[in-house]
């Protein structure tokens, strides 16, 4: 069960809860190889690692590849447990320039620059990466080949390509053909829509996969990571999280956010988890904009006991959505 790397998500407070509630190897936030090169203080910050969060894995994402083999030296000294370089954001900020997807479009240059950064990391350097630029050329299998014989230790595969970006649904039939593929040895991981227990049994009793990466489910769900282990190990499900389970998970977020950001910043960049922390609670519209609207932490730990209060009178099965 791995954790994806998120931009603006997968920070450390996020982390945390994730690890606290089952995650087996999480990332860092993709990690600019320019930024960190120049010493961009936003880059050097996703660096942050602590020993709790292991095994956990830096990636990076860049397009030129001697400054993604400079990055990679400054992500080794930051002594995580992998490296692993990003060939599969969709964004038109990153694909446009040449990096995260855009290499699915020039594979040679794709394996040169795995190849330099295998060349310098201390530990092992993994791959994210999707089907393919578009229909046309789904190129995973040559590229899954290519990169385990230049010296990667495990894959992950979005069953999506870049032409789709997050619509539709996500194939993962390509990814089992992968994994099933006499020539490859190294671990294989499946990614995209796997947002239940019974998707990952799916993956993993049709396919085989050695494990899946779990992006948008976990957005204010971390315990999806002991429900699915739970529903694996038993066929049963979890109790859903009660009220006083998302408030108090919330809380260490936020606490979690106000010391690795400081108290501004960390109030701010909580802002966007609240509402995926409440989903589905009725009338909770002026308690969000409360939430989204404090700038003292205290004040909103005040709110969320408020909220603690009022919809611990309700029945959960009335404020919990089932997945």
């Amino acid at each position: 069960m791995l954790l994806a790397p998120m931009e603006d998500v997968s920070d450390p407070p996020f982390r945390f809860v994730c690890k606290q509630h089952g995650a087996d190897l999480m990332y860092t936030e993709f990690i600019s190889s320019e930024g960190l090169i120049r010493d961009a203080a936003k880059s050097v910050h996703k660096l942050d690692i602590f020993e709790y969060e292991r095994p956990i894995g830096i990636q990076l994402f860049g397009s030129d590849i001697n400054s993604m083999r400079e990055a990679g030296i400054i992500a080794d000294r930051a002594k995580p447990d992998l490296i692993d370089i990003n060939y599969g954001c969709p964004v038109k900020a990153v694909a446009c320039k040449g990096a995260g997807a855009a290499l699915l479009q020039d594979i040679p240059k794709m394996v040169q620059m795995t190849s330099e950064i295998v060349k310098i990391a201390n530990r092992p350097v993994t791959v994210k990466t999707r089907l393919g630029w578009d229909d046309k050329t789904k190129n995973v299998t040559e590229v899954a080949e290519r990169l385990q014989d230049i010296g990667i230790a495990a894959l992950s595969i979005h069953g999506r390509t870049r032409q789709q970006m997050y619509k539709g649904s996500a194939d993962w039939t390509l990814i089992g053909e992968i994994k099933n593929n006499p020539r490859i040895k190294i671990p294989i991981f499946a990614n995209g829509d796997i947002d239940s227990p019974e998707k990952v049994k799916l993956v993993k009793d049709t396919y085989g996969v050695d494990g899946v990466m779990i992006g948008r489910a976990s957005i204010g769900h971390p315990w999806f990571f002991n429900e699915v282990k739970h529903f694996l190990k038993t066929g049963t499900h979890l109790p859903r999280p009660t009220i006083q389970d998302r408030v108090e998970v919330c809380r260490t977020h936020l606490k979690k956010s106000l010391e690795w950001k400081g108290e501004k910043l960390g109030v701010i960049e909580m802002r966007r988890h609240y509402t995926n922390y409440f989903k589905g609670l009725d009338h909770f519209k002026e308690y969000r904009m409360r939430l989204v609207t404090q700038d003292d932490f205290n004040d909103i730990y005040a709110v969320l006991e408020e909220i603690l209060d009022h919809y611990s009178t309700q029945g959960i099965d009335s404020i919990v959505p089932a997945l």
